[in-house]
């Protein structure tokens, strides 16, 4: 079922058995064994450092890292699918941590797209020889996130966050929220708007800003109701003055981020599908086990049905998942859509398979220490990642009906 041998080259099929080794071993032990750590209010206090080490030294980390400094170079041809397969063992064990992890790997891609090779060097060395060396994609804002992404370039949909050229040091002002790694990144990139008068597509720019930048703060860890081992963040730029090398892409930085972006929706349904497996395969378990009215719950009816229903979700979503993931690597015209599409399909088809996960677990399925609730939790999350599903939709339809669809922003 799912990423079914089949569908994966060798060496898709090594790294998917590596990834599921640390999971099964390292991962979901520690989930079972610390099942309230996630609601530590220290931030720093819940995921155990050991993790991350464990990552690190199973080449997990490493992934998109150019090769000749000492990553893991994936064939970018088969780019994304690989870390769909990848992404998807790892939330089977915990999303957070999936969270944390891709978010890594898609920067790195960006960064040894975009970087000049000194910058390379030296933050790729860095990342690589410090296991706990976490990056974040800075783009929402206080004031917009989603709805900017409509075909809407006007001035008013400009980044509020911006950045202004003063001799050899670009100044950045502004603040980003709900940001992915915020909280404990060491190193962010950063979008600003650069030029007011040609609208937030080919008026924003994107920096490399360390964390110790004087005048960066982060200034609070998001406390979400799912996913909490990735601490999300808030982050204020305050005349941050980086050098002019810092600069990753001026203008265009938007469209050119595709490298970052269609993989990430991509991600963000190979997260969903981890959750999904993760709760079904919980489920599976609880009812070949579990005795009621004096025989197992498998060979009742309802449950039976249900069971089947979850199975058919999960098939559907990984189905879509890989048709979208190689359109992503042979660069299709279609790509953009069916990102769209997977990633809102896969979000609402796993809220409904942990929903099948609670409920047939009764009582048991709202309790802590049982595990199950933590599915549906971590699942909800998915919704509004990446997108919210109203702006996907719009999205969707504009690109299948571009002289029909309607604005759905600004002026009819």
């Amino acid at each position: 079922m799912y990423f079914q041998d089949r569908y994966l080259t060798d060496e898709q099929r090594m790294m998917r058995d590596t990834t599921r080794r640390f999971v099964n071993h390292v991962v979901i032990p520690f989930i079972e064994q610390n099942r309230l750590r996630e609601w530590e209010m220290d931030p720093l206090a819940r995921l155990d450092a050991n993790i991350l080490e464990q990552a690190d030294a199973a080449g997990l980390r490493g992934l998109g890292v150019p090769g000749h400094y000492g990553g893991i170079e994936l064939d970018p041809g088969t780019q994304s699918q690989t870390l769909a397969v990848i992404a998807t063992e790892i939330a089977r064990g915990e999303s957070g941590l999936a969270d944390k992890l891709v978010q890594n790997w898609k920067i790195s891609v960006l960064i040894g797209q975009f970087a000049p090779p000194h910058l390379q060097e030296y933050w790729f060395h860095r990342y690589l020889s410090e296991p706990q060396f976490l990056m974040a994609h800075c783009l929402t804002e206080p004031r917009g996130a989603s709805d900017r992404w409509l075909p809407y370039n006007v001035p008013e949909v400009n980044m509020d966050t911006r950045a202004v050229l003063d001799g050899d040091v670009w100044i950045i002002n502004g603040a980003k929220q709900f940001i992915s790694n915020g909280y404990d990144a060491s190193l962010y990139v950063v979008y600003a708007n650069t030029d007011d008068a040609v609208g937030m597509q080919h008026g924003t720019s994107s920096f490399l800003v360390p964390r110790d930048t004087p005048g960066l703060r982060v200034t609070r860890c998001n406390e979400t109701m799912g996913g909490r081992y990735m601490n999300n963040g808030e982050i204020v730029f305050d005349d941050v003055r980086v050098p002019a090398d810092h600069l990753l892409v001026l203008g265009d930085a938007l469209a050119q981020a595709g490298v970052y972006f269609r993989p990430g929706k991509v991600l963000v349904a190979a997260k969903s599908l981890g959750i999904g497996i993760a709760a079904y395969e919980e489920t599976v378990k609880f009812v070949h086990a579990r005795v009621q009215g004096g025989r197992p719950l498998i060979k009742h009816q309802a449950v039976a049905s249900r069971l089947a229903d979850m199975a058919t979700r999960l098939e559907a979503v990984a189905a879509l998942l890989r048709h979208a993931a190689l359109a992503v690597d042979e660069r299709s015209p279609e790509a953009d859509v069916l990102c769209n599409m997977v990633k809102v399909f896969a979000s609402h088809e796993i809220v409904a398979v942990c929903r099948n996960a609670m409920e047939l677990h009764g009582g048991y399925g709202a309790m802590l220490e049982v595990g199950i609730e933590k599915y549906m939790r971590d699942a909800l999350i998915n919704l509004h990642s990446d997108g919210t599903t109203d702006v996907s939709n719009f999205k969707i339809v504009r690109a299948m009906f571009p002289d029909t669809a309607g604005v759905y922003a600004g002026s009819p």
